[in-house]
Protein backbone atom coordinates (compact mmCIF):
# COMPACT_ATOMS: atom_id res chain seq x y z
CA UNK A 1 0.00 0.00 0.00
CA UNK A 2 2.83 2.70 1.03
CA UNK A 3 4.63 1.47 -2.07
CA UNK A 4 1.50 2.25 -3.97
CA UNK A 5 1.36 5.94 -2.71
CA UNK A 6 4.63 6.39 -3.11
CA UNK A 7 4.74 5.45 -6.91
CA UNK A 8 1.50 8.05 -7.42
CA UNK A 9 3.05 10.80 -5.57
CA UNK A 10 5.81 10.18 -7.95
CA UNK A 11 3.84 10.29 -10.97
CA UNK A 12 1.88 13.63 -9.26
CA UNK A 13 5.16 15.63 -8.35
CA UNK A 14 6.27 14.18 -12.28
CA UNK A 15 3.08 15.88 -13.82
CA UNK A 16 3.53 19.25 -11.41
CA UNK A 17 7.47 19.59 -12.61
CA UNK A 18 6.11 19.33 -16.06
CA UNK A 19 3.36 21.64 -15.59
CA UNK A 20 5.61 23.87 -14.09
CA UNK A 21 8.12 24.12 -16.64
CA UNK A 22 5.84 24.53 -19.97
CA UNK A 23 4.26 27.50 -17.74
CA UNK A 24 7.38 29.27 -17.17
CA UNK A 25 8.51 28.01 -20.79
CA UNK A 26 5.60 29.07 -22.93
CA UNK A 27 5.71 32.70 -22.35
CA UNK A 28 9.19 33.02 -23.94
CA UNK A 29 7.71 30.79 -26.93
CA UNK A 30 4.91 33.01 -27.46
CA UNK A 31 6.67 36.67 -26.66
CA UNK A 32 8.98 35.21 -29.86
CA UNK A 33 6.25 34.16 -32.13
CA UNK A 34 4.37 37.37 -31.25
CA UNK A 35 7.59 39.66 -32.04
CA UNK A 36 8.04 37.76 -35.34
CA UNK A 37 4.36 38.36 -36.54
CA UNK A 38 5.02 42.05 -35.30
CA UNK A 39 8.21 42.35 -37.41
CA UNK A 40 6.13 40.58 -40.35
CA UNK A 41 3.29 43.20 -39.80
CA UNK A 42 5.98 46.11 -39.36
CA UNK A 43 8.04 45.71 -42.61
CA UNK A 44 4.33 45.36 -44.82
CA UNK A 45 3.23 48.33 -43.21
CA UNK A 46 6.32 50.41 -43.73
CA UNK A 47 6.16 49.08 -47.30
CA UNK A 48 2.48 50.48 -48.10
CA UNK A 49 2.27 53.94 -46.66
CA UNK A 50 5.44 54.85 -49.35
CA UNK A 51 3.26 52.92 -51.96
CA UNK A 52 -0.21 54.53 -51.49
CA UNK A 53 1.98 58.18 -52.14
CA UNK A 54 3.19 56.83 -55.73
CA UNK A 55 1.32 58.92 -58.37
CA UNK A 56 1.56 60.55 -61.71
CA UNK A 57 0.13 64.31 -62.23
CA UNK A 58 -1.33 64.03 -58.81
CA UNK A 59 -3.14 60.47 -59.68
CA UNK A 60 -2.48 58.17 -57.58
CA UNK A 61 -2.16 54.45 -58.12
CA UNK A 62 -5.42 52.22 -57.65
CA UNK A 63 -5.05 50.93 -54.31
CA UNK A 64 -5.52 47.33 -53.09
CA UNK A 65 -4.28 45.60 -56.69
CA UNK A 66 -1.71 43.13 -55.87
CA UNK A 67 -0.97 43.01 -59.73
CA UNK A 68 -0.43 46.56 -60.10
CA UNK A 69 1.43 46.78 -56.98
CA UNK A 70 4.03 43.86 -58.29
CA UNK A 71 3.99 45.87 -61.76
CA UNK A 72 5.25 49.17 -60.19
CA UNK A 73 7.78 47.31 -57.93
CA UNK A 74 9.13 45.57 -60.73
CA UNK A 75 9.40 48.71 -62.71
CA UNK A 76 10.72 50.93 -59.82
CA UNK A 77 14.22 47.97 -59.25
CA UNK A 78 14.52 48.14 -62.67
CA UNK A 79 15.48 52.37 -62.87
CA UNK A 80 17.54 51.50 -59.55
CA UNK A 81 20.72 52.18 -59.39
CA UNK A 82 21.33 48.22 -58.65
CA UNK A 83 20.02 47.83 -62.17
CA UNK A 84 21.40 51.03 -64.34
CA UNK A 85 25.13 51.33 -62.64
CA UNK A 86 24.96 55.15 -63.52
CA UNK A 87 23.86 58.32 -62.96
CA UNK A 88 23.07 60.15 -66.44
CA UNK A 89 19.48 60.19 -65.98
CA UNK A 90 20.07 62.63 -62.91
CA UNK A 91 22.75 64.85 -64.98
CA UNK A 92 20.66 64.41 -68.06
CA UNK A 93 17.70 65.98 -65.83
CA UNK A 94 19.81 68.39 -64.61
CA UNK A 95 20.82 69.89 -67.79
CA UNK A 96 17.49 69.74 -69.60
CA UNK A 97 14.89 70.83 -66.64
CA UNK A 98 15.13 73.94 -65.72
CA UNK A 99 14.63 74.63 -69.68
CA UNK A 100 11.38 72.40 -69.90
CA UNK A 101 9.55 73.13 -66.36
CA UNK A 102 9.12 76.69 -66.67
CA UNK A 103 7.31 75.70 -70.36
CA UNK A 104 5.18 73.32 -69.12
CA UNK A 105 4.45 75.72 -65.87
CA UNK A 106 3.46 78.47 -68.56
CA UNK A 107 0.86 75.93 -70.22
CA UNK A 108 -1.01 75.16 -67.38
CA UNK A 109 1.25 71.02 -67.60
CA UNK A 110 2.12 69.35 -64.32
CA UNK A 111 5.28 69.32 -63.63
CA UNK A 112 5.55 65.16 -63.87
CA UNK A 113 5.41 65.56 -67.99
CA UNK A 114 9.02 66.25 -67.78
CA UNK A 115 9.63 63.26 -67.27
CA UNK A 116 8.33 61.66 -70.24
CA UNK A 117 11.07 63.06 -72.85
CA UNK A 118 13.72 61.09 -70.02
CA UNK A 119 11.38 57.76 -70.31
CA UNK A 120 11.43 58.71 -74.24
CA UNK A 121 15.03 59.34 -75.14
CA UNK A 122 16.72 59.88 -71.89
CA UNK A 123 16.84 63.73 -73.29
CA UNK A 124 19.05 62.94 -75.57
CA UNK A 125 17.60 63.32 -78.95
CA UNK A 126 18.17 60.79 -81.77
CA UNK A 127 15.72 58.86 -83.75
CA UNK A 128 14.17 55.48 -83.55
CA UNK A 129 13.54 53.53 -86.44
CA UNK A 130 9.95 54.27 -86.88
CA UNK A 131 10.95 58.11 -87.98
CA UNK A 132 10.25 59.84 -84.05
CA UNK A 133 13.02 62.12 -83.26
CA UNK A 134 14.37 64.60 -80.78
CA UNK A 135 13.78 64.95 -76.86
CA UNK A 136 10.18 64.09 -76.82
CA UNK A 137 10.36 61.86 -79.73
CA UNK A 138 7.88 63.08 -81.90
CA UNK A 139 6.81 61.54 -85.47
CA UNK A 140 7.42 64.13 -88.18
CA UNK A 141 3.53 65.10 -88.66
CA UNK A 142 2.60 65.52 -85.45
CA UNK A 143 5.53 67.49 -84.86
CA UNK A 144 4.24 69.80 -87.78
CA UNK A 145 0.95 70.11 -86.21
CA UNK A 146 1.98 71.56 -83.18
CA UNK A 147 4.16 73.68 -84.62
CA UNK A 148 7.59 72.43 -85.83
CA UNK A 149 9.77 72.79 -88.57
CA UNK A 150 10.71 69.39 -90.15
CA UNK A 151 12.90 69.47 -93.72
CA UNK A 152 15.71 68.01 -94.86
CA UNK A 153 17.38 71.44 -93.90
CA UNK A 154 16.16 72.25 -90.26
CA UNK A 155 14.48 70.10 -87.84
CA UNK A 156 13.06 71.76 -84.99
CA UNK A 157 12.71 68.46 -83.12
CA UNK A 158 16.01 68.47 -82.14
CA UNK A 159 15.47 72.03 -80.24
CA UNK A 160 14.80 71.61 -76.23
CA UNK A 161 13.03 74.57 -76.19
CA UNK A 162 10.68 74.40 -79.20
CA UNK A 163 10.01 70.78 -79.10
CA UNK A 164 9.05 71.18 -75.45
CA UNK A 165 6.68 73.81 -76.01
CA UNK A 166 4.94 71.86 -79.17
CA UNK A 167 4.96 68.52 -76.31
CA UNK A 168 3.29 71.39 -74.09
CA UNK A 169 0.59 72.34 -76.70
CA UNK A 170 0.58 68.45 -77.61
CA UNK A 171 -0.20 67.11 -73.87
CA UNK A 172 -2.61 70.02 -73.16
CA UNK A 173 -4.65 68.96 -76.21
CA UNK A 174 -4.87 65.06 -75.10
CA UNK A 175 -5.76 66.33 -71.41
CA UNK A 176 -8.83 68.07 -73.61
CA UNK A 177 -9.64 65.01 -75.01
CA UNK A 178 -9.57 62.62 -72.38
CA UNK A 179 -9.97 64.85 -69.44
CA UNK A 180 -6.74 62.69 -67.07
CA UNK A 181 -3.41 63.36 -67.05
CA UNK A 182 -2.33 59.75 -67.08
CA UNK A 183 -4.42 58.48 -69.77
CA UNK A 184 -3.17 61.80 -71.79
CA UNK A 185 0.18 60.45 -71.07
CA UNK A 186 -0.47 56.92 -72.01
CA UNK A 187 -2.35 58.69 -75.53
CA UNK A 188 1.51 60.28 -75.91
CA UNK A 189 2.71 57.08 -76.63
CA UNK A 190 0.27 54.84 -78.38
CA UNK A 191 -1.68 58.27 -80.13
CA UNK A 192 -4.98 59.18 -79.40
CA UNK A 193 -6.68 57.04 -81.82
CA UNK A 194 -5.57 53.89 -80.81
CA UNK A 195 -6.47 55.03 -77.21
CA UNK A 196 -9.82 55.78 -77.99
CA UNK A 197 -10.20 52.70 -80.00
CA UNK A 198 -9.18 50.31 -77.00
CA UNK A 199 -11.14 52.74 -74.37
CA UNK A 200 -14.36 51.94 -76.12
CA UNK A 201 -13.24 48.14 -77.06
CA UNK A 202 -13.22 47.52 -73.21
CA UNK A 203 -15.47 49.93 -71.75
CA UNK A 204 -13.00 51.04 -69.54
CA UNK A 205 -11.51 55.02 -68.75
CA UNK A 206 -9.06 53.96 -66.19
CA UNK A 207 -5.57 53.12 -67.45
CA UNK A 208 -4.24 50.66 -64.99
CA UNK A 209 -7.11 48.41 -65.87
CA UNK A 210 -6.72 48.41 -69.79
CA UNK A 211 -5.11 45.71 -71.47
CA UNK A 212 -2.65 48.02 -73.82
CA UNK A 213 0.60 46.96 -76.30
CA UNK A 214 3.55 46.28 -73.83
CA UNK A 215 5.19 49.27 -74.17
CA UNK A 216 1.77 51.49 -73.62
CA UNK A 217 0.87 49.35 -70.21
CA UNK A 218 4.05 50.23 -68.60
CA UNK A 219 4.53 54.09 -69.56
CA UNK A 220 2.97 55.12 -67.26
CA UNK A 221 4.53 52.80 -64.48
CA UNK A 222 8.15 53.84 -66.06
CA UNK A 223 7.23 57.61 -65.65
CA UNK A 224 5.87 56.83 -61.97
CA UNK A 225 9.58 55.22 -61.78
CA UNK A 226 11.64 58.05 -63.23
CA UNK A 227 10.22 60.52 -60.77
CA UNK A 228 10.70 58.16 -57.65
CA UNK A 229 14.38 57.66 -58.49
CA UNK A 230 15.40 61.79 -59.77
CA UNK A 231 12.97 62.82 -56.61
CA UNK A 232 14.32 60.04 -54.32
CA UNK A 233 17.75 58.81 -55.69
CA UNK A 234 19.46 57.53 -51.87
CA UNK A 235 15.90 55.61 -51.70
CA UNK A 236 17.14 53.69 -54.75
CA UNK A 237 20.76 53.42 -54.25
CA UNK A 238 21.55 56.48 -56.40
CA UNK A 239 24.78 58.58 -54.00
CA UNK A 240 23.92 62.21 -52.66
CA UNK A 241 25.45 63.79 -55.63
CA UNK A 242 22.14 62.49 -57.66
CA UNK A 243 20.35 64.27 -54.74
CA UNK A 244 22.20 67.67 -55.07
CA UNK A 245 22.24 67.80 -58.73
CA UNK A 246 17.45 67.59 -58.85
CA UNK A 247 18.14 70.58 -56.34
CA UNK A 248 20.22 72.46 -58.31
CA UNK A 249 17.69 71.75 -61.38
CA UNK A 250 15.23 73.11 -59.58
CA UNK A 251 17.23 76.51 -58.44
CA UNK A 252 18.05 77.55 -61.59
CA UNK A 253 14.20 76.21 -63.38
CA UNK A 254 13.06 78.99 -60.47
CA UNK A 255 15.33 81.45 -61.43
CA UNK A 256 13.99 81.07 -65.27
CA UNK A 257 10.57 81.56 -64.66
CA UNK A 258 8.91 84.28 -63.04
CA UNK A 259 5.67 83.20 -61.75
CA UNK A 260 3.96 86.55 -61.44
CA UNK A 261 3.95 87.40 -65.11
CA UNK A 262 4.46 83.93 -66.46
CA UNK A 263 7.18 84.89 -68.77
CA UNK A 264 11.29 84.02 -68.57
CA UNK A 265 13.46 85.92 -66.67
CA UNK A 266 16.08 84.94 -69.35
CA UNK A 267 16.11 83.86 -72.74
CA UNK A 268 16.11 79.95 -73.29
CA UNK A 269 19.46 79.08 -75.37
CA UNK A 270 18.89 77.61 -78.48
CA UNK A 271 19.77 73.70 -78.30
CA UNK A 272 20.05 72.27 -81.93
CA UNK A 273 21.68 68.67 -82.79
CA UNK A 274 23.68 68.70 -85.33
Amino acid sequence: MIKKHLITCSVMLGLLLTAKMFIYSTPATFDNYLKTIQGAQNDEFSIEPYFNTLSFANETLPLGDQRIKLKMNAILSAHSYEALQTSKLHRQAEKWFPIIEPILKQYGIPADFKYVPLVESGLQGGTSPKGASGYWQFMPQTARDFGLKVTTELDERQNIRKSSIAAAKYIKSLYREFNSWTLAAAAYNIGEGSLKRQMHKQSQDNYYKMKLNRETASYVYKLISMKEIIENPTRYGYNNRASRLLVNANAESKSLFDANTGRNNTSYPQILKN
